[in-house]
């Protein structure tokens, strides 16, 4: 076996070999370097690791019984040196159970005496291979942080490679900003890396969803109130608007803003200054205003439910995020991200999925988008009992409806006809999108009046 002439084994040949039998020292040198790899040996671990810090090694090599310091102390320092450094272990017969010790500390590999030559090189080629593939991960990683990811997104799609465009001209800017998705798609994400990213980044971040205010006291969350305002208002209370002075206010789920409150919304929008509830002054404002829904804003001021002209204030600037179903390339980085996240936070030995398992991420609809992601995978590390993600790990909704696909394949031999491959579709088509009848007719490509009679011509639920 030529190291040398595997490319992949090649590139990365600098070995240290820690040995006091000098005849095996002899041995293994004259092997390596045969084989096209650079070597260099010492006698015992102190020795070993003086030399390991001065000048670092693709791989050692060392026996585990040695005078003055043993191999798995050897291995336990040299990875407390260098995280990365790849040992291999020769061990007797008799001392396995130490070897397996040494295992445990972090050592790539090891091999029993008496070995044959090319069973030391097939450990030294995989090692050397382990390395180069350890390289590839980490320099992929550093692509996607410097090429692929925007603050906390992280997507090579045309889509995410537009918008991390957009943000990065639009950051700067003082303009109304408004951006629009489905549930999940992070919209929040884009605001803070907004905040972050731009001039405002030392002043504060204030977010409130207006979904989840009641509508008796949003007008006192967003303006503030005097004492004695209402009942319960025992004293002055700043609003979110004043609390995010100088910095961002973010929007969330602007569409629920009540239609009576939209007014006063568009002139402190427009005016820049702010009337506390029962306040008789106005105090000026300097807040840059980023709003977000996951509703089709047009429909709603068509309904008469959101003022045109508020619309058109919060409208100057618009982001349009994508459903991740619109972006699948992004899903392998995505579980790569979220994989390494939640196995640092809860220290569960994760690092990778199963192509079988990706597989079944890759077919999913993700109606929750990336938020629904990013909770499967964190489930699937908590609750996984390997260092890979298998396709058991998953939620067993994912395994049935990957099942319940229907081939046309399958169509054809159920003898189907258009009419019920066309009812199969639509009905499938709305259960991804959770009932929202408004995505449902974009992915069909038919209007919400179409979509409306479809469903009671084949009397489909809702």
């Amino acid at each position: 076996m030529n190291l040398s002439a595997n490319p992949s084994a090649a590139r990365n040949r600098r070995i240290l070999i820690v040995e006091d039998d000098h005849e095996m020292s002899r041995f293994l040198a004259e092997l390596l370097v045969e084989e096209g790899c650079e070597v260099e040996a010492v006698n015992d671990g102190p020795s070993a690791l003086e030399r390991y810090q001065k000048d670092s090694f693709d791989l050692v090599i060392t026996d585990l019984m040695m005078p003055r310091m043993k191999g798995t102390e050897l291995v336990r320092r040299l990875k407390a040196a260098d995280a990365n450094a790849l040992i291999l272990l020769i061990t007797a017969f008799g001392t396995i159970e130490s070897a397996v010790e040494a295992m445990h500390a972090g050592a790539f590999h090891y091999i029993t005496k008496p070995f044959r030559s090319d069973e030391l090189l097939i450990h030294v080629q995989r090692a050397f291979e382990q390395r180069q593939l350890r390289q590839e991960i980490d320099q992929l990683r550093t692509e996607v942080r410097r090429r692929y990811q925007y603050s906390d997104m992280i997507g090579r799609s045309p889509s995410m490679k537009k918008l991390f465009e957009t943000l990065a001209h639009i950051r700067d800017l003082a303009a109304n900003v408004l951006i629009l998705g489905e549930s999940g798609t992070g919209k929040e994400m884009v605001a803070r890396a907004l905040h972050t990213n731009g001039s405002r980044a030392s002043g504060p971040f204030v977010a409130v969803n207006c979904a989840a205010i009641p509508e008796t006291l949003i007008e006192s969350e967003l303006f503030g109130h005097v004492r004695g305002a209402f009942t319960d208002a025992r004293k002055d209370r700043p609003g979110l608007f004043q609390e995010a002075n100088g910095g961002v206010l973010f929007l969330d789920e602007i569409g629920e803003v009540p239609v009576t409150l939209q007014a006063k919304l568009l002139r402190v929008i427009e005016d820049r200054e702010v009337r506390p509830l029962g306040g008789n002054k106005s105090e000026k404002v300097d807040v840059h205003l980023i709003s977000a829904s996951n509703r089709v804003l047009e429909e709603l001021v068509q309904d008469g439910r959101f003022r045109q002209d508020l619309y058109y204030r919060l409208n100057v600037i618009r982001i349009d995020l994508p459903p991740l179903r619109e972006r699948v390339e992004d899903i392998p980085l995505l579980v790569d991200h979220f994989i390494r996240k939640f196995a640092a936070k809860s220290q569960h030995d994760v690092k990778d999925i199963e192509p079988d398992a990706l597989a079944l991420l890759l077919r999913h609809r993700w109606p929750g988008n990336v938020r629904e992601l990013e909770h499967t995978i964190e489930r699937a590390v908590l609750l996984g009992r390997n260092s890979t993600i298998g396709v058991d790990d998953l939620p067993a909704f994912l395994r049935a409806s990957d099942q319940r696909k229907l081939p046309l394949s399958e169509a054809v031999a159920r003898s189907f006809t258009l009419r019920d491959l066309e009812r199969e579709y639509i009905e499938r088509v709305l259960e991804s999108t959770n009932g929202n009848k408004s995505e449902a007719a974009k992915i069909l490509g038919v209007d919400r009046t179409t979509l409306y009679r479809k469903l009671e011509e084949f009397k489909l639920k809702s």
